[in-house]
């Protein structure tokens, strides 16, 4: 039996074990769409999205469209039965998502309505929450608001779990869903369910400035920013109006002055919060490599005492 015409709309880390669901399981994409490559860090070298440089791998065509509405004829030319979408930053039109015979389907790792948007899985840590999960939804015009094909739950066991690691786990959880569900969706044996709106909350696209560290904010929120936000937008404060970037805090019951950095009773370097302290267990400053705190505070003995901010 002839499989699935599919083609699949990608471009983050998140959306790379998904595509390779699909390939190792017979659903080889006839084509992959993915962002134009764009210049990344201090250097500004010119790279490929982790979705087209997997597909390339795989010998899969890519295109890579500055709006995909551009594309909507060669679309039309292709056929697809069906349309897989996962981390796309572009809408998709009512002319393109009417295209596949089985329509476009979107996997969101979220528990959808719950955190709609750009951010859900930096939401989930920055919230504390306790259970995420994934949601495969047949999109329509609105940004995350489609029929719901399928949902699985994650618990969040790992108390000091990062947005790498929860990403990780999201986007295994969804690459097994997705194959599980196709064979259903396709012979027509799932019936997609509208989402209570009326419980939607939502998510934005982060910038660089959202990661900056307000030490009168609890520890807790602190900490928990710093594991959301890396490595995008990062988190950071000010040291002599120089970016110095928290990659990794613990946090410890000690009042001290939001921003004043000070040495803990083990001597390792810390900083008052609006409520209790972080010691800094791995930071950077401007233009440096990565440190722990310890070798920090070894070659910047003179920040105790002073303010961050």
């Amino acid at each position: 039996m002839e499989k699935e015409k599919i083609i699949f709309i990608g471009t983050p880390e998140f959306a790379v074990p998904i595509l390779e669901a699909l390939i190792n399981n017979n659903y080889k994409p006839v084509l992959v769409i993915t962002i134009p490559d764009k210049p990344i860090g201090r250097k500004q070298i010119i790279t490929p999205s982790p979705v087209k440089i997997t597909a390339q791998k795989y010998d899969i065509s890519v295109v890579q469209p500055e709006k995909i509405a551009d594309f909507r004829d060669e679309l039309l030319k292709l056929s697809p039965d069906l349309i897989v979408v996962a981390g796309y930053a572009q809408f998709l039109s009512k002319e393109i998502l009417e295209i596949p015979k089985y329509g476009c389907i979107n996997i969101h790792p979220s528990l959808l309505p719950k955190y709609r948007g750009a951010s859900p899985i930096q939401y989930a840590i920055l919230n504390g929450e306790k259970e995420t999960g994934t949601t495969i939804i047949l999109m329509d015009e609105k940004m995350d608001h489609g029929k719901i094909i399928a949902q699985r739950k994650l618990e969040i066991k790992e108390e000091k779990i990062t947005f790498q690691d929860l990403s990780k786990k999201l986007s295994a959880l969804s690459s097994s869903l997705l194959i599980e569900i196709i064979p259903d969706w396709t012979h027509g044996k799932i019936k997609a369910l509208s989402q209570d709106n009326s419980k939607a909350t939502f998510t934005k696209i982060l910038n660089k400035e959202d990661g900056r560290i307000d030490w009168k904010e609890p520890a807790e929120n602190i900490e928990r920013k710093i594991r959301a936000l890396n490595p995008w937008p990062g988190t950071f404060t000010l040291l002599d109006s120089k970016i110095l970037k928290i990659l990794k805090a613990e946090i410890i019951q000690k009042k001290e002055k939001p921003g004043k950095v000070f040495q803990s009773e083990n001597k390792k370097l810390s900083v008052g919060c609006g409520e209790n302290s972080l010691i800094l267990e791995e930071l950077q400053l401007e233009g440096k490599n990565p440190v722990t705190g310890i070798d920090f505070l070894r070659g910047h003995q003179n920040i105790v005492s002073q303010n961050l901010g």
